[in-house]
């Protein structure tokens, strides 16, 4: 993969992800402790030592940049700053709980609200998707290269267990083929790879489950938007987003908006 004027940035990054998964997956083969910090949001032992860990390694080696997690009141110091690490320890955590090879690590570094880098990690699976603003995105040395699939007839979707039952997108597109899976920036990731050719959602996300996955489809070619069509953005005072499309090719993702419009 080709670097930068972010060449420590990177070194940095990639050896705190790489301690961040092997301390994801201590827990995950011993079924680590976990609590609810509200209705349905499960949190774990893990999320909190992971964050902790990321935090010490990223904001030790730059002191200067400010720091988002889900694990972490916001003070929104963030808004005054240049550069800013927006982290998820654990997206998926429910999967997480459950066993599921379905969760992820994602760190993105932003300049000015933009992501400059972005990984998405999953220690389960073994898989790392990287990118880097103007050089692409990367798996294992293999550039990401999104679907060029163009229509809903036959297009592989992404979404999540309880959309799937809540919203039974199968019956508003009977065209398509869906396949549920738990980390939304897991499932990004596999869209910027081009395994499947989009994603749709109508559930809230926020920064730290989008801005490494946003990166990783931006350099891999592919379309992200809210699910009206308007585009992301991010280190606002609201982080909340709500809902996505995503798309390898132009073309999918205005149909996939416009079928969604007319549910």
């Amino acid at each position: 993969m080709r670097r930068s004027e972010h060449e420590a940035e990177w070194r940095c990054l990639c050896a705190a992800v790489a301690a961040a998964g092997d301390l994801a997956l201590s827990h995950f083969r011993a079924g680590g402790e976990h609590w609810f910090k509200g209705p349905g949001q499960v949190v774990t032992a893990a999320d909190v030592e992971i964050d902790r860990l990321l935090h010490d390694r990223l904001i030790g080696a730059f002191p200067d940049d400010a720091w988002l997690s889900e694990e972490r009141a916001d003070d929104q110091a963030r808004l005054q700053r240049r550069r800013v690490w927006v982290v998820d320890p654990i997206d998926g955590t429910r999967a997480f709980v459950d066993g599921l090879p379905e969760f992820a690590i994602s760190v993105a570094l932003l300049v000015e609200g933009e992501p400059i880098l972005g990984m998405v990690a999953n220690p389960a699976t073994g898989e790392c998707f990287e990118a880097e603003r103007g050089c692409g995105a990367w798996q294992g040395g293999v550039r990401l290269r999104a679907s060029t699939h163009d229509r809903l007839e036959a297009a592989r979707l992404l979404s999540a267990r309880t959309e799937m039952r809540r919203r039974n997108w199968p019956a508003l597109m009977p065209e398509a083929a869906f396949t549920d899976l738990s980390s939304l920036a897991y499932k990004l990731a596999l869209v910027a790879a081009g395994r499947f050719d989009g994603l749709i959602s109508r559930r809230a996300s926020h920064d730290w489950d989008l801005a490494a996955a946003q990166l990783l489809i931006d350099e891999a070619g592919g379309v992200l938007t809210t699910a009206d069509g308007a585009d992301l953005v991010l280190n606002q005072p609201e982080l909340r987003h709500p809902g996505l499309v995503a798309a390898g090719s132009e073309a999918l993702h205005r149909a996939l908006l416009l079928r969604l419009a007319s549910s």
